[in-house]
Parts: C-alpha cells; structure tokens; sequence
C-alpha cells in the first residue's frame, strides 16, 4: 500500500465550476421550460425568487424543470414516498467524479459510451446516471434492492429515448450485498458511485428530517414533511453508513481488478478515520476524500483505488 493512502488525500472544493447550477437556478428560464413552477416562486426575505423548500410538491416541480431544462429529461416522476435529490449536490459528485478519472487519462475528462459507471443504490429517482450520461455521454448500470423503486426508475428510462439504451438496472435480492450478485465475472466499471444510507434507524432518520427544517427555518410538529421523507432502503440501514460503507469496502476487494475508481459519500466525518483504517486493511493503493461544497452545506466522498500507478495509467487501454 502507498504513503498516499496512509496519508488519505483531502481536497477541499467547492461547486464544481462545470457545475451548470453554480450561479443558482434561473427561474424566468425554467418557468418558460416548465410553465407549473411559477405558481410555486415568489420573493425571499431577501427579495430573490425562490421557493418554499419544504413543500414537497414545489421541490420535485422544481426538478422536473432542472431535468428538462439543463439535461433533456423529458419524463421525470417519482412517488412522493420517495427521496427527491437536490440535483445541484448530485451534479456535483458526478463532476468530481470526472476529474478523478481524468488523472488516469492524460488530464482529459473520457467521455462517451466507453465509459461505465456503476451507481449502488440508484434510488427511484435515477438521478446519477441521468447526469452522467447527459453531460458526459457515460454509459451505467444502476442497481437497487427495492423492487418499486427500480420499477419506477426503469418507467423513467424508458420514458427518456436518450436515455434507455444506455442505462441498465440490476435488482440485488441480497441485501447484505452490495457488488456479489451484481458485477459480472470479467465485467469492468471505471467508477463506482454510491450515495448510502446514511442513518441507522427510522428513529434517527426522522430526528435528520426536522434538523432540516429547523436549518430553513421551517420547524414543525410531528411528522416531517415528506419532501425529506424517503423509504428505510434509501435512509437507514441496520448500523448505518458505517456498517454500509464498512461492509462495500471488504466487498470491494473481491473486485479489485474490476473498477478503476470505488467512491462512497460519507455524511459524518468523524467516520472517516475508521473507514480510513478498513482501506489500510484491504491493501487500498490510493485513498482520496473530496469535499464539495453548496451553499452552507458541505458534503464529501473518499475514493480509492486497488490499481498501482501503471495499472492505473493502462486502464484506458483496456479492451
């Protein structure tokens, strides 16, 4: 194993400059792309169109037109059980994601159907590998364990003619698995991209919800509104991300010929140094831990990779 990942690499970012959502949203623009937005904007207490963040409805109209307006996603629906993804924050995973393969690749972004990505938990809302493949031309697999949610996210592909032949979803019907029973036997991704299930309970799960409110200053009684709602596969898993993320990186060694890049959001940054000291264990060549910042939140995912610098530099080669 290199100094490099006894030493993690920490790269403090914020948006990412490719991000198309960097300036904020353009309301006038999406409106004229999604006309029902506008009876959800109305000015801030600073005089800024905006809307109301906790309404349910508003966020996911407001995505519909950011799917429709920045990547061609015509059809977009989810259940209001469902999460629905902050497409700024998602956008920018997948960014960085570029510039992490760029470093094998002479500096220079691969793109195109050559690529493949493999999206863990690809959620109802398929929301990874629709930016990926809009802004990159990356082809994915996206798995899911919950047999309604890849129902829904298969209605959406094929809902999307630009986007139905080039990604494909796997249903894992073990869910103590994350890559066994899903990556084929000489099967080769550059990257793994994965958003986890953070919290360890439906107890702590809710608790998150209402800090969420509380941070926009929207605090209710009770049961959070469903806009940070979301089905227990897509919150909380038996001993949370810790578990989950501890779990994928001993499992990840079975595969360590087969993906270039594996990375993982990690939402508590006091897990970083276990998770660290587990890639020490699996022999992990490279570790890195990216920080993305939107706004007041900061959010981050480790990378690491099992291939020496040759290996590396020879993955494009591949056939």
């Amino acid at each position: 194993m290199s100094t490099e990942a006894n030493k993690p690499v920490i790269e403090k970012k914020k948006m990412h400059p490719n991000n198309k959502h960097i300036n904020g949203y353009d309301f006038a623009a999406l409106i004229k792309t999604e006309p029902f937005l506008e009876k959800f904007v109305s000015k801030n207490k600073y005089g800024n169109d905006s809307i109301d963040f906790s309404n349910p409805l508003a966020v996911k109209t407001l995505n519909k037109s950011l799917l429709l307006h920045h990547y061609g996603v015509t059809y977009w629906d989810i259940p209001k059980t469902n999460l629905c993804p902050p497409i700024p924050g998602r956008a920018d995973y997948i960014h960085y994601i570029a510039d992490l393969l760029s470093l094998s690749n002479k500096n220079l972004i691969p793109m195109g159907e050559d690529v493949r990505g493999l999206d863990i938990g690809v959620g109802a809302n398929c929301i990874y590998p629709i930016i990926g493949h809009q802004e990159y031309g990356w082809e994915f697999v996206g798995t899911e364990v919950d047999k309604e949610s890849f129902n829904i996210a298969q209605k959406i592909l094929d809902g999307n003619t630009n986007l139905v032949e080039s990604v494909k979803l796997r249903l894992q019907s073990n869910k103590r698995h994350i890559f066994k029973e899903i990556v084929e036997q000489g099967e080769k991704f550059d990257f793994v991209i994965c958003n986890p299930p953070f919290h360890s309970s439906r107890e702590e799960a809710t608790k998150g919800s209402m800090r969420k409110l509380r941070n926009i200053g929207k605090q209710k009684d009770g049961k959070p509104v469903l806009n940070f709602g979301g089905q227990n596969n897509e919150l909380w898993c038996e001993g949370g991300e810790l578990a989950f993320i501890t779990n994928m990186i001993y499992e990840s060694a079975h595969f360590k010929t087969q993906c270039l890049w594996f990375t993982v959001l990690v939402s508590k940054k006091e897990n970083l140094k276990p998770f660290y000291n587990h890639l020490k264990k699996v022999k992990a060549f490279d570790v890195k831990t990216i920080e993305m910042e939107q706004g007041n939140k900061v959010s981050r995912f480790i990378a690491w990779t099992f291939l020496d610098e040759s290996q590396q530099k020879n993955w494009n080669k591949k056939e």
